[in-house]
Parts: structure tokens; C-alpha cells; sequence
């Protein structure tokens, strides 16, 4: 999809993509933009840390299981185009983030990244269910790596995600914008276009806190009429050990 106004990198575990993609969905309903979902990999993107001395531990388990995910949407990418991403990462992160309350870990297993949870998803989206053998195919990390590469070279490496890069190729790329509450259909728009003026200012680099609130999603236990709890986060992660 080389004529798309946005490339939108999303690794599908993480809760502040699927919130980020949600608005970017909302607006472009509004103002007619294509979209290029593609990969990175949280996983892959941390391959260098100690998860035990760095990270909770339910992180690596997650983490592993989006890489997991990943690998099934690359070879669904393969045999069904870019377009068959659009749909498969609304039901991921549906499922995931907008209808689950609980925990998806069981002895160090992040159920998301098993073939009880890809298989209602292949069978919802009319996808056949020979995908479900990739969730175990390490043969697509290095496509999943290479995209992986594409976007941290368009941001540089202290990032989380998700990142968008607006009006590719010549537009700039940003790791965000994290937020954690879902804008009308209104302030959507309104957002999108002080966005937009800060990436079309070339010398514009960052902007940036680590004070977030809990997402806005049934998984986290906050609804749409509540904020959720202020933390502290850090490289885009719930880091133990900075």
C-alpha cells in the first residue's frame, strides 16, 4: 500500500496502540485516509533485555504472545494482501482489549498467543484456519524484525508503540500519540490536525511525558465514563528497572 497517508506500526498486545488506532479509525472515517497497518514487535523490539531484572512478570509471557500474533498476520498478509490487516487487527485488539476483563496469563502462557484464541478470529473474518500453524513459524521474524527495523529507523530507538509516520515517505515519523481516553468524533478531527501540524513542521521532534492514565478499556477495568489511574510508565513499558 505505497500510497497510504499513514503507515500505523501496532504490535496487537499492546493496550495504547489499540487505543491509538481506534482514534485513527475515528478520523478516518471522518476525512477519508488510508491506512498501512504493519508490524513491530515488542518482543523482538526488547530481545536485548533481561525481562526478569527489567520487566513485571507477566511481560514476557504478553510480549511473546503479540510476536505470536504477529507471525499469523504475516502469513495472512502473504496469501491475502495488506488490506486483510485492517480487519484482523480490529479483531484482535476487540478481543482483546474491548470485550476480555481478567487475566490472559496461565503458567507463564499468554493465551493470546495460542490457536483456542487465533481460531474464532480466522473463523470470524472468514480466513482459513491453516494460519493458526504460524502462531509456531519463527521463519516470519525476519520479515516481522525488518518491519520491526523500519519503524525504529524512522524514530530512533528509545520508542515504544505505537509509531505512526504521517504522509509517507517523505513525512515524519512519531512513537505516539499515546492516549488513553477515546476522543469524540469531533475532538477526533480536532486532534488529528494539531497532530498533523506538529509532523509537517520539519523541525519538530519531540513531545513527551511518562504520567499516563490506565487506558479507557474493559481489560484494564475503567470505562468510558471513568479516567483511570495516573502511573508512571517509561520507554513506552511498565518497567520495573529503568
Amino acid at each position: 500500500m505505497a500510497d497510504a497517508d499513514i503507515n500505523f506500526y501496532f504490535d496487537p498486545v499492546c493496550p495504547f496502540a489499540w487505543m491509538t488506532s481506534k482514534w485513527v479509525r475515528k478520523v478516518r472515517a471522518q476525512r477519508d485516509y488510508t491506512v498501512d497497518w504493519r508490524f513491530i514487535s515488542l518482543r523482538l523490539l526488547n530481545a536485548h533485555i533481561d525481562y526478569d531484572a527489567h520487566f513485571p512478570p507477566e511481560y514476557e509471557a504478553g510480549h511473546t504472545a503479540g510476536l505470536r500474533l504477529l507471525r499469523a498476520a504475516a502469513s495472512i498478509r502473504r496469501e491475502h494482501g495488506r488490506e486483510a490487516i485492517d480487519p484482523l487487527y480490529a479483531a484482535f485488539g476487540t478481543r482483546i482489549f474491548d470485550t476480555h476483563t481478567g487475566t490472559y496469563t496461565a503458567e507463564n502462557t499468554d493465551l493470546r498467543g495460542t490457536a483456542d484464541f487465533l481460531g474464532p478470529v480466522l473463523a470470524e473474518l472468514g480466513l482459513p484456519d491453516h494460519h493458526v500453524a504460524a502462531l509456531d513459524d519463527s521463519s516470519f521474524d525476519a520479515e516481522i524484525q525488518a518491519e520491526t527495523d523500519e519503524a525504529l529507523a524512522l524514530t530512533g530507538r528509545d520508542v515504544g508503540t505505537p509509531i505512526i509516520h504521517f504522509e509517507p515517505p517523505e513525512g515524519v515519523a512519531f512513537f505516539g500519540p499515546v492516549i488513553s481516553r477515546l476522543p469524540s468524533d469531533e475532538d477526533a478531527v480536532v486532534l488529528w490536525d494539531h497532530v498533523i501540524g506538529l509532523a509537517r513542521f520539519p523541525g519538530f521532534a519531540e513531545l513527551k511525558r511518562s504520567l499516563r492514565e490506565k487506558p479507557q478499556l474493559t481489560a484494564f477495568g475503567v470505562s468510558d465514563a471513568e479516567v483511570g489511574v495516573q502511573e508512571d510508565w517509561h520507554g513506552g513499558s511498565r518497567r520495573t528497572k529503568k
